[in-house]
């Protein structure tokens, strides 16, 4: 795949228009976006990269338009997760509800930069370097096992709590910081000083959390194409979606609860890929004698493809019927804790037939009713049963 400097010029141009918008329409006014607000934009930005991948089909062919497809994808579903920690810096801030979509954007404009150079250094060191592959391969292998694990693992309180990375460190050590949000202000001067605000905090916060997510999702996406344009283009809309998608699905990603086993499943595939690829090319000495190794074939873009649709309509469908069955139990065990004491079913004991001696007031004895008979004192009994 050949791209001129044309085409990454459109595609910068695509992303800077894009983020413009966002600032113009979204960010200059601080304000809450509603659920249909955030639904219309999310189908916009995924609109927007199904029609540059049919851009790319009808360029480049159905095998680069298919790798793009595969790679957008997986980035999505990975940005999902990544929407988890992104909460959760963001309540550890505790940013304000209406300033949050600066917050993002800015952190995403961060992410996008750092990926773009990540993608070019490892574009640059995968042409050199074909053995790169098996470490990709490997890496992907032992995330696909931590997914797993914490699909596995009931979530730890430690699991919630934000930690501040060296990175966000080093800025409170080096600027002096406000005590509290100022507006939506990321710098403010005072007493002849300027403060950075926690806002701006924030922000590095999410840009550099970002980058460590980079690390198996370029990768991942490396595993379905070896075009860095390609590569780029899914993390770019991927990333520029991710802010709407925050909106949308806030509180929600917990019903998602096989999400970690369906990324393990497409992460694990795309490591299998990785090293299957490596041996084709494979030029170390100690693994077949530095030749290369094809025996087994190296999964098609279509067979990838399907596989992570797949793995990921499971991942929901499972998810939604976990979800209703354990609504149906939790109905279920509040209707019995919340009844009413006195409701359950009691049988009035029955009537002791027997004749056995009574004492009347003047303390002689008396007969006792039985079955057909009539009470000395002429009145009928009622026997009344009462609930404990």
């Amino acid at each position: 795949m050949e791209v001129h400097a044309i085409g990454w010029i459109a595609l910068a141009a695509v992303v800077v228009v894009l983020i413009t918008i966002d600032i113009v329409g979204h960010v200059r006014t601080p304000h809450a976006p509603t659920i249909r607000e955030a639904a219309r934009w999310t189908t916009f930005y995924v609109s927007l990269a199904i029609v540059f991948g049919l851009i790319l089909w009808a360029i480049y062919g159905a095998q680069y338009a298919g790798e793009y497809f595969a790679g957008y994808i997986t980035e999505y579903s990975l940005s999902v997760d990544n929407l988890f920690v992104f909460i959760i810096i963001i309540g550890a801030f505790r940013v304000p509800r209406e300033f949050q979509q600066k917050v993002l954007l800015s952190g995403i404009i961060i992410a996008l930069v750092l990926r773009l150079i990540f993608i070019l250094v490892g574009a640059a060191v995968i042409a050199n370097f074909s053995w790169v592959f098996y470490l990709f391969g490997a890496f992907l292998l032992y995330t696909a096992w931590s997914q797993a694990r914490q699909g596995t693992d009931a979530p730890s309180e430690e699991d919630e709590t934000y930690h501040e990375n060296p990175v966000v460190r080093l800025i409170r050590r080096v600027m002096p910081v406000t005590e509290g949000f100022v507006g939506d202000k990321v710098v403010h001067r005072a007493h002849g000083k300027t403060f950075i605000t926690p806002l701006l905090i924030c922000i590095f916060a999410l840009g550099t959390a970002d980058l460590m997510f980079a690390v198996d999702s370029i990768p991942a996406v490396f595993g379905l194409t070896k075009e860095p344009y390609i590569v780029f283009a899914a993390n770019a809309f991927a990333l520029l979606g991710l802010r709407q998608l925050y909106f949308l699905i806030d509180g929600l990603l917990d019903k998602l609860v096989y999400l970690h086993y369906g990324l393990a499943a497409i992460l694990g595939f795309i490591g299998v890929k990785l090293v299957i690829h490596a041996l084709h090319e494979n030029e170390l000495p100690f693994i077949n004698g530095g030749q290369n190794w094809d025996a087994i074939p190296e999964p098609t873009i279509i067979i990838s493809l399907a596989w992570i649709l797949g793995v990921l309509a499971l991942v929901v469908v499972t998810s939604l019927a976990k979800n209703k069955k354990d609504a149906r139990l939790a109905s279920a065990e509040r209707a019995i804790a919340g009844a009413p004491a006195g409701t359950q079913p009691h049988t009035i004991p029955p009537v002791d037939t027997t004749h056995r001696p009574a004492t009347d007031d003047t303390g002689a004895g008396s007969h006792a009713t039985g079955p057909g008979e009539t009470d000395p004192a002429g009145d009928d009994r009622t026997i009344a049963h009462t609930a404990d």
